[in-house]
């Protein structure tokens, strides 16, 4: 029977992740979930920062740890120990990719640069991941997602208009910067096969979260001012977002101006807006908002969630419901997706771990190794790299 790790993407890919806290971790993971062997090299005695964060799982774990820690394995070293700087250089010249972000500088102070590695392995892809361009004035400077989501106008695009500037639920920038790390990588491994030779990557999360205002972002310049926040609402398509049916919100999503006919006709029997000339087309819609939505809410108030969904699916409109984080993840949805998964754990039994959400050849790629705890695999790897393993030989080679 065929191993399924070796018919992943990237079997044979080996990761050094020297990352902490989200946006590093998130890219080895991602690597991780197509299949590298990720080795996540930790300091002995706290590990990576998340492992102290939320709520706690085991030993060493956290849920926010294990959010991004799947398909690793964990190797205890001191950055400080020559011994353990000489053994990270060791595993860096057997691994294909190296991910990290350190303070600015830190590095290289500790032998384990871009420039120092990559000198003595050409084909290791380095990803430098900072909180704002290493070649400018704030190169040193540390990046948090909070303070970029302040400083690249996120904050100030998100939450209703006469509210304060409101951050996201999650730490956007850090899940981004993460995503789009992993993509440079990959591209970079691409790349190699054709050079034989590896790239030294830079990530901003400052980039990243000016990236993250997409359409915002261009409309802000288009104006000369920042654009007017809509909360649940969509800043350019109406009616688009969340309303108030008699026992519970949902999530209407009209699209085009055929929708909106259906939507008035079949859904709120109110052929008259629809014949409206002010709100015939989407950009009249938009314009006139305010005349429209207070007309659309108390119509939508008067139904019940569910009949508003009967009428909606009727009409071809996609719509939903708005439903708590505890109940979207153990719905039947998310269950049968296979999303959510229980893996065992050495303290708590079995711990959830979420699964990857890539699909290949009709099948979700798998949960191999739920997060690790601190060290666990410490002397494994280093006896299987450093101390009677063969190193591998050159692609190519015979």
């Amino acid at each position: 029977m065929s191993d399924p790790v070796a018919t992943l993407p990237l079997s044979g890919i080996r990761v050094l992740d020297f990352s902490r806290v989200l946006a590093g971790p998130l890219c080895g993971m991602v690597l991780g979930d197509f299949g590298a062997d990720v080795i996540k090299v930790e300091h002995p005695g706290r590990g990576d920062d998340t492992r102290d964060w939320g709520l706690r799982i085991g030993r060493t774990e956290t849920a926010y740890f294990n959010s991004v820690n799947r398909n690793k394995r964990s190797v205890a070293l001191d950055l400080q120990d020559p011994k353990d700087q000489d053994a990270a250089r060791a595993l860096a010249g057997q691994c294909d990719v190296v991910v990290q972000n350190f303070k600015f500088g830190g590095m290289a102070r500790l032998g384990l640069g871009a420039e120092q590695l990559m000198a003595a392995n050409p084909r290791l892809i380095y990803c430098s991941i900072s909180g704002y361009d290493s070649s400018g004035p704030e190169a040193a400077r540390p990046g948090y997602d909070l303070l970029v989501q302040g400083e690249a106008g996120l904050m100030a695009m998100n939450g209703e208009a006469d509210q304060p500037p409101l951050k996201f639920g999650v730490a956007v920038v850090d899940l981004m910067t993460g995503m789009y790390a992993a993509q440079a990588v990959l591209a970079a491994l691409y790349e190699r096969e054709r050079t034989g030779r590896g790239r030294h990557i830079e990530m901003a999360l400052f980039d990243c979260g000016v990236m993250v205002t997409a359409y915002y972002g261009l409309e802000a310049l288009l104006l000369g001012s920042d654009p007017p926040r809509y909360g649940n609402s969509h800043p350019s398509i109406v009616p688009y977002g969340v309303f108030d049916a008699a026992d519970g919100p949902l999530v209407i999503t009209v699209g085009n101006n055929a929708q909106f006919r259906r939507f008035c006709d079949e859904v709120i029997e109110r052929p008259d807006l629809a014949d409206d000339e002010r709100f015939a087309g989407n950009l009249g819609r938009s314009a006139n908002r305010a005349l429209l939505l207070p007309e659309l809410h108390r119509e939508i108030a008067r139904r019940t969630r569910q009949d508003l969904l009967e009428r909606l699916g009727r009409a071809g409109i996609p719509c939903g419901e708005v439903l708590g984080l505890h109940e979207a993840l153990t719905s039947p949805r998310a269950r049968r997706s296979g999303l959510v998964t229980e893996q065992p754990h050495p303290v708590a039994g079995t711990t959830h771990v979420l699964a990857p959400p890539y699909r290949i050849d009709g099948a979700r790629l798998p949960v191999r190794h739920a997060p690790p705890e601190l060290g666990a695999d410490t002397a494994a790897v280093l006896r299987e790299l450093l101390r009677g393993a063969a190193k591998r030989p050159p692609e190519g080679a015979d």
